[in-house]
């Protein structure tokens, strides 16, 4: 089963978060997305936040519903779901601090550690890319 929107509580989530510093980050990055999207945060399946909605398209032509950009506060790191890749970000990723990446999730282990203008940076064009695309 995809992962869906749903009514559960994004405070509620977020107070659940075991560990104090990641809860932290959590709440953080949380406003920072609301903020760039100005989009409600939506719980989207058990662990997920995420802001707006735009759909993706695969190379075979399905479609289905995300959203724009998300976040999960894990136990190792905090992940944020970004709508676009990282090779056209190389210059904004060697300024953000220490992180890992995927093919469009950014992890970071500690919030304190990264450059938080940066990180508005890379989300704002997440957010821009993911209108552009739909």
């Amino acid at each position: 089963m995809q992962t869906q929107p749903t009514s559960a509580s994004v405070p509620d989530f977020l107070a659940a978060v075991p560990d104090e510093r990641r809860r932290a980050d959590a709440r953080q990055i949380c406003a920072l997305l609301t903020e760039v999207t100005g989009e409600p945060a939506v719980m989207w399946g058990d662990s997920i936040v995420g802001f707006g909605s735009r759909t993706l398209r695969y190379p075979d032509g399905r479609e289905t519903p995300w959203m724009l950009v998300g976040f999960s506060a894990r136990k190792a790191a905090t992940v944020l779901y970004l709508a676009e890749g990282f090779e056209q970000h190389a210059e904004l990723l060697g300024r953000l601090g220490p992180h890992s990446i995927g093919k469009s999730c950014l992890y970071l282990k500690r919030l304190d550690a990264v450059d938080t203008a940066v990180l508005r940076d890379l989300v704002t064009d997440s957010v821009r890319a993911g209108r552009a695309d739909g």
